[in-house]
């Protein structure tokens, strides 16, 4: 029997989010992961915010819609607003009642923008991999290192000379018409009028140049989950640069090693991983010229075979930062505000693989 079109709009609903959620949600672990590690940042918190005075948006609500945001790919702000204010699944993982009026899109920026300015993005990815390490799913002595350009949200006509003479209004205000054909530009002479921190930058021979940002992960080799980041501003010896630093920071005394592609064989690389006690597991570049860097001390060893076959996991990192939570083109401008997204993304990654890690067998009772 065909059932009713009744719709009765007057009538009251007592479900709150809690119940409408499935209990095997996939979110429901993140958010229990989540909370854990937000919780242990409230004393940061508190250093945030005034003692006194009106009472702002939790921060913990504003960095649960950052991560709904990246896991589920919403593009902008604004349309997350509009996401929160319809799904109930949003507002459940936001921590928000059904009767709860989401924010306005520039409330939300403004209370945002205050923990971009705070290393919040850092103390996470902190937080988030202290828990793996209690569960053992990192391992202490065996990282891969790489790097990916990130592109600025800066257009190739905003690439001006620094010192550009005044010269006839545009022709359009908005969306002015440049002819750069035939000129020759470089990050010596130009740079961008809305990104200054960008650098004009190509992954390889014949690819087109773009204003991005060096983005570099440092992951373990167990599980493939990212231990540190750093973003520069693009040139030629910022990927090793930035794996230095990551490496020196790795806590403990003992000798790890780290895999990397060939980009990384370079002697300066190789003789300072050495003097840091890292055993450089480096793809050996034997185009390059004087030869490769790396030895028969290193290749000898069955494990370099291994690092070689681990390191290529680090990719799977840049593909979901760059495809799901959306930083192949960042929205945010300023060598730090572009830090401060990619480092929280990556602890977005973290909680998603951590996720299926901890997920019991599928056929477990």
């Amino acid at each position: 029997m065909r059932g009713n079109d009744r719709q009765q709009a007057d009538m009251y609903s007592y479900l709150s989010p809690e119940e409408r959620v499935w209990a095997d949600h996939p979110l429901r672990t993140i958010r229990t992961m989540a909370d854990t590690a937000l919780k242990n940042m409230s004393e940061r918190f508190d250093t945030l915010y005034a003692k006194t005075g009106r009472p702002s948006i939790a921060p913990e609500k504003l960095l649960r819609a950052q991560l709904i945001q990246m896991l589920y790919s919403v593009r902008s702000e604004r349309l997350l607003m509009e996401e929160i204010d319809y799904s109930m699944l949003f507002r459940w993982f936001v921590g928000m009642n059904l009767d709860e009026p989401v924010w306005d899109v520039t409330v939300f920026t403004k209370n945002r923008n205050r923990l971009l300015e705070g290393d919040v993005a850092r103390e996470l990815l902190c937080e988030v991999l202290a828990q793996a390490q209690a569960k053992g799913l990192t391992s202490d002595e065996h990282f891969t290192v790489d790097l990916t350009l990130i592109e600025a949200w800066a257009s190739l006509k905003s690439f001006q000379r620094k010192e550009q003479k005044d010269g006839p209004p545009p022709d359009d205000p908005g969306n002015p018409t440049v002819n750069f054909h035939g000129e020759k530009r470089s990050n010596d002479t130009h740079e961008s009028t809305t990104d200054g921190d960008a650098r004009l930058a190509r992954k390889g021979y014949g690819k087109e140049a773009k204003l991005s940002y060096n983005g570099n992960l440092l992951t373990e080799n167990r599980n493939g989950l990212i231990v540190n980041t750093e973003v520069f501003q693009a040139n030629g010896t910022a990927e090793r640069d930035a794996a230095l630093i990551m490496l020196e920071q790795i806590p403990g005394t003992r000798r790890v090693t780290v895999g990397a592609d060939k980009g990384y064989d370079t002697k300066d690389f190789v003789a300072e991983c050495r003097h840091l006690k890292v055993t450089p597991q480096v793809a050996q570049n034997v185009n390059r010229n004087g030869g490769s860097a790396i030895d028969a001390r290193t290749t000898r060893h069955g494990g370099y075979a291994i690092s070689q076959r681990k390191r290529k996991r680090i990719e799977e990192c840049f593909g979901w930062l760059k495809t799901i939570a959306l930083v192949r083109k960042v929205r945010h401008r300023g060598l730090e505000k572009v830090s401060w997204i990619f480092t929280f993304a990556a602890a977005a990654y973290n909680l998603v693989r951590m996720r299926k890690l901890l997920a019991p067998p599928v056929g477990a009772a």
